[in-house]
């Protein structure tokens, strides 16, 4: 066929080349859909699995991930040698594969099953070499079975490059090779932020949130139960994707109705909270900013980045808004406010909720938010598991009349909704913010929207000038953090949100291949804000009221606020660093890897001390181990040796000690 200009040729169709990075935009372009396990646009190229293989006449075979377009190009997609390749590619990963395919929650979004169908795999050549290996349920907010891993490398590479947390990597080689959190810990024991951006990577079923339906179902069905449920903003415009809808399609009206159908008593929206968030928050950034104190202000809705502050950044904490996430006010105000009005003991209301994130799971266990071991929010399910639980329900969820919520906790303003997006608490705050200044209209606050990661500005309200920073992504905020540091940046209010775009993408929500999927649901909440009454938190009447009634300044700090900790990177204690011989050794030396020590050169110490170690062949007589925190976090590197205690050691404080222990001299 003849060519165009600027055009290859796919399957006999000409494409036009565009913003496109690589062959495997081009091939999707043309509407023809390659299979492939290890590629994200999000993040860098790996390809490891070969699946995307195509055959560019002159060239050969090719990885359409990795191969740039140039104009002339002739592709084809789909010979019998590429479509060999990829069956056995297929059959090889099945044979080293978990098949419990019909209990798996993945089953139905499993891209390995997917792909099977799509090639007509329908038997496996090859001898099964998977063997059972124990499920990670640590983490209070992630399952990882690592049975079921591919290698595609999709986890690791997103919790380095795009949350610069790095707690997942490779290990072992050839087929011992297995991607394991850092010194082949337990999840739920090492740095993860519970930001579920690696279950939202995750091909398969090897990454998973940990389900609470059983625990709800049982909730419901319990007579002595009074069960109430919140729906946080970002559920609404994402859950109906399961059910055909396009992204950003609001269905709260649906979600409500298909609520009561399974028994929920009550049914609230946790942008109420989100009201009394802004409120709270304004009130202390404006108390800040006029006393010029502990600024830049932090938001703290985003229980992943409260998790990175209070390990990577401790210094920082005081900076961090006290105020609670608006689902942990939610849940409090519920536990203090229903349960005197309903008559009913604290334990006997079931508090739950529904969220687009997996790391408000592990939000709700912490210790600060459970009184008396009775939690103020119950459960945490995710918008995938509310999904499941309507199916389970036997819901046709497209053919439901719309309901709507009960209140005073249904009600809200569109502050509060547009809580969900990248920039939403930002742009509520300072609607409160200029109502409080007198300034006369709201200022533009364009500039706070959009995909950006990092979103710098400048906002005039009346007199006032502030500079704002608005970021998503936790490697974007390490980026600005680490600025501040130097002295580099300064800012008055910063938003932070660990998964890009905000909420809309949190870990718990529906995986779309769409190209605007997350632009699709930020503007299905800008919309939602432009249909309600009230656009400004101190407009919300029911809000007013239970300020008036019941909460004065001593007990809205008690309900509403929280402090934050200095957090252990890794939990339990000590790692052995060197494989002598076991017995009793002549010396003990503990090296403290906490972030601050890390930073002030553990790393370098360590490497120096093992060489020296191993140079005077003293490995049978030195027991080297790693400890996490000493709490002597401006003292480091900190090191202890036979129970010495030496604050910013160097190599030859820490050699002079060990000689004089072992007597070297």
């Amino acid at each position: 066929m003849a060519m165009k200009q600027n055009h290859v040729v796919i399957d006999n169709c000409n494409v036009l080349i565009e913003d496109e990075k690589n062959l495997l935009e081009l091939v999707r372009k043309a509407n023809v859909e390659l299979p492939t396990f290890c590629y994200n646009s999000d993040i860098s190229v790996y390809g490891a699995c070969r699946m995307c293989m195509v055959e560019v006449e002159g060239r050969g075979l090719q990885p359409a991930c990795s191969t740039p377009p140039a104009p002339g190009m002739v592709i084809h997609t789909n010979t019998k040698q590429i479509r060999d390749i990829r069956k056995m590619i297929v059959e090889l990963m099945l044979a080293n594969h978990d098949e419990n395919c019909t209990t798996c929650p993945k089953s139905e979004s499993c891209s390995l099953r997917k792909v099977a169908r799509q090639l007509g795999v329908t038997k496996v050549r090859f001898a099964k070499v998977n063997k059972p290996v124990p499920v990670d349920d640590s983490s209070d907010a992630i399952i990882r079975d690592p049975g079921k891993c591919v290698l595609c490398g999709d986890c690791v590479r997103v919790c380095n490059e795009i949350q610069s947390v790095g707690v997942l990597d490779f290990a072992g080689r050839g087929a011992g090779a297995k991607v394991v959190a850092c010194f082949d810990k337990k999840l739920g024991e090492v740095e993860c932020v519970n930001c579920g951006q690696c279950v939202k990577a995750c091909p398969v079923g090897a990454l998973m949130p940990k389900y609470q339906i059983n625990e709800v179902w049982a909730a419901i069905h319990d007579p002595a139960k009074t069960v109430v449920v919140q729906i946080a903003p970002a559920v609404r415009v994402a859950l109906g994707e399961y059910f055909g809808f396009q992204p950003g399609a609001t269905t709260t009206g649906q979600i409500v109705t298909a609520l009561r159908m399974m028994g929920f008593d009550q049914i609230f929206d946790t942008s109420f909270a989100a009201d009394f968030t802004v409120v709270e928050e304004g009130n202390e950034f404006l108390e800040r900013y006029q006393n010029d104190k502990n600024l830049p202000q932090f938001t703290s809705c985003c229980p992943a980045w409260v998790k990175f502050a209070e390990q990577y950044y401790p210094d920082m904490l005081d900076n961090l808004s006290s105020c609670r996430s608006p689902q942990q006010m939610f849940g409090s105000l519920c536990k203090d406010q229903l349960v005197r009005s309903l008559g009913i003991k604290r334990e006997d209301l079931v508090v739950v909720s529904i969220m687009p994130c997996t790391a408000k799971k592990f939000e709700a266990r912490r210790p600060e938010y459970i009184n008396d071991g009775n939690a103020d929010v119950d459960y945490v399910i995710t918008t995938q598991e509310l999904a499941q639980m309507i199916q389970e329900q036997g819901i046709d969820f497209s053919l439901l009349d719309p309901g709507s919520f009960d209140m005073p906790f249904g009600f809200k303003t569109g502050a509060g909704l547009i809580f969900g997006v990248s920039g939403g608490v930002s742009e509520a705050v300072l609607r409160y913010a200029a109502h409080v200044l007198g300034s006369g209209s709201m200022p533009d606050v364009s500039q706070l929207r959009g995909e950006d990661g990092t979103k710098i500005t400048e906002i005039t309200i009346g007199a006032t000038t502030l500079r704002l920073a608005v970021v998503s992504g936790l490697a974007n905020a390490r980026k600005l953090l680490d600025k501040m540091r130097r002295g580099e940046e300064h800012y008055d209010l910063i938003e932070v949100m660990a998964c890009c775009g905000g909420c809309i993408n949190g870990g718990g929500q529906p995986v779309s291949h769409h190209h605007d999927y997350k632009k699709d649901r930020a503007k299905g909440l800008y919309n939602n804000d432009k249909m309600m009454q009230f656009h400004s938190s101190q407009e919300n009447p029911y809000l007013n009221k239970i300020y008036d009634e019941s909460l004065d300044a001593e007990r809205a700090h008690q309900l509403l606020h929280t402090t934050y900790q200095n957090r252990r990177r890794i939990d339990q204690g000590e790692l052995s660093l060197n494989q002598a011989a076991s017995g009793q050794k002549e010396l003990t030396i503990k090296i403290c890897f906490g972030t601050s020590c890390f930073l002030r050169g553990a790393q370098d110490l360590y490497t120096k001390l093992i060489d020296y170690i191993r140079e005077r062949d003293l490995e049978d007589k030195v027991d080297f181990k790693a400890t996490f925190c000493g709490e002597r976090c401006k003292r480091g590197p900190v090191i202890n040796i036979n129970d010495k205690v030496i604050d910013h050691c160097t190599f030859e404080l820490a050699k002079e000690e060990i000689d004089k222990a072992l007597r070297l001299h």
